[in-house]
């Protein structure tokens, strides 16, 4: 997800915008209180959350990466990712998502994609004292000895591999290391969460595509896919998947959220579900507020479109001044950061520590009150310390859940590549 994106799920970027929007404006007023709360962190949680190697696997920065005036080196009042907030919080890993609406297909979406490979490459080139390009577990601690932040890369949709293998291979050589298999919208072989059925789920194609990700050692990501998909790509697979930014249906009845079965169904294979902390995922309050006012939220697109087209900059702006009435008006409900913390209790109680990681959302989606940029990281570790956690426990969920799929996927990869020929066919189109 990411701002431009639709609430809704399907596929209308300016809808996304509009909430997003009123999410950060929500936000804003209560930006003193929520550096107070921060404050009052217990030490015993500073020092686990501190020494621990936290990991967001799902992060839309790329997209201000792409902004000619953007540096995440400084410190800045909007969005939730730079440098020094990620310092401030602790986050010692973060994968930049790769990410175009599912409608931008073919030669043109790799061509995008490998654009935003170059600029996640590029920002790290630029800031090598407090960043390292990581593609392995091994690498991540690394990097994390060497007090830097790991960077990596996921793939939003399997669309920008425009079915083609070896488009896949090349998205891999460059460094990513995860690929959701859809987005909002259906791709030539995989069903989309947000779509209408076409596939029956995966296609022989896209059954091919989860083989070569798992022999090129990248982490098959079901966050956004159908359910149909997602068993699917579960059966073929022969590595541990992930939910790279996915919630729980039985919190919040939202397409995009797993139910409790596939969540047992992906832990019984060695997978990860990873909290997204968008605000729509969270609450069925919100959704439904959301759901109850449809012209509103007609008025605000038509107008944006006048006012903007199609630049995102531009809506986002344009956005914050259109909610600030409907906010005032109290037409959404507060949604508090204390919403993940539901989301991940309720994951682990259905499976245990060791298949539950985080996954954030931040600049690509509305956040909750109190969870508004990395920053916020730390009192993720001091909820879960409150609620019993074992010290252990919080450190898979921060992190090593996520490097230990990582593991598993990477001995795949080598197990694989011992058995297949170098002539393996690697441009199998549809």
């Amino acid at each position: 997800m990411r701002p431009g994106r639709a609430w809704n799920e399907t596929g209308e970027r300016m809808r996304r915008t509009i909430l997003w929007s009123i999410g950060i404006l929500m936000l804003v007023v209560t930006s003193t209180r929520v550096m107070r709360a921060t404050d009052d962190i217990s030490a015993k949680a500073k020092k686990l959350h501190f020494s621990s190697i936290v990991i967001d696997t799902h992060d839309d920065t790329t997209q201000r990466l792409l902004e000619p005036n953007f540096d995440i080196g400084a410190k800045h009042d909007d969005g939730s990712i730079d440098i020094p907030r990620m310092k401030e919080g602790g986050l010692g890993g973060i994968f930049f998502s790769i990410w175009m609406d599912g409608k931008i297909t073919g030669p043109e979406a790799v061509q995008k994609a490998l654009d935003q490979i170059a600029a996640v490459r590029r920002m790290v080139r630029q800031h090598p004292n407090d960043m390292a390009l990581c593609t392995t577990a091994a690498e991540i601690r690394r990097a994390h000895g060497e007090k830097k932040i790991a960077v990596l890369m996921g793939v939003e949709g399997g669309h920008m591999i425009d079915s083609d293998l070896s488009v896949l291979d090349t998205y891999a050589d460059l460094g990513v290391r995860y690929m959701t298999l859809t987005h909002s919208v259906n791709d030539e072989w995989a069903d989309s969460s947000t779509d209408k059925p076409a596939h029956n789920g995966l296609t022989d194609f896209g059954k091919s595509v989860v083989a070569e990700m798992n022999r090129r050692g990248m982490m098959v990501d079901i966050s956004h896919v159908a359910d149909k998909t997602f068993y699917d790509a579960l059966e073929v697979s022969k590595a541990p998947m992930i939910a790279s930014h996915s919630s729980c249906r039985a919190l919040c009845d939202a397409p995009r959220d797993m139910t409790d079965d596939m969540i047992k169904a992906l832990a019984a294979k060695g997978g990860v579900i990873q909290i997204n902390y968008y605000v729509g995922f969270l609450s069925q309050e919100y959704r439904d507020a959301v759901n109850a006012n449809p012209e509103l939220q007609k008025e605000m697109q038509a107008e944006l479109e006048k006012r903007c087209g199609k630049s995102e900059g531009c809506q986002l702006a344009e956005g914050d001044k259109l909610v600030r009435e409907a906010v005032a008006a109290g037409k959404l409900p507060k949604v508090s950061w204390e919403k993940i913390i539901e989301h991940i209790d309720h994951a682990v109680k259905l499976v245990g520590a060791d298949h539950v990681g985080l996954g954030s959302d931040f600049d690509g989606a509305n956040m909750p009150y109190g969870m508004e940029s990395a920053a916020d990281l730390p009192k993720i570790t001091d909820a879960l310390m409150k609620k019993g956690y074992s010290d252990a426990d919080i450190r898979k969920i921060l992190g090593e859940n996520t490097l230990r799929v990582m593991e598993q996927v990477e001995a795949v990869s080598r197990e694989m590549d011992a058995k297949v020929p170098v002539t393996v066919e690697k441009s199998v189109k549809k």
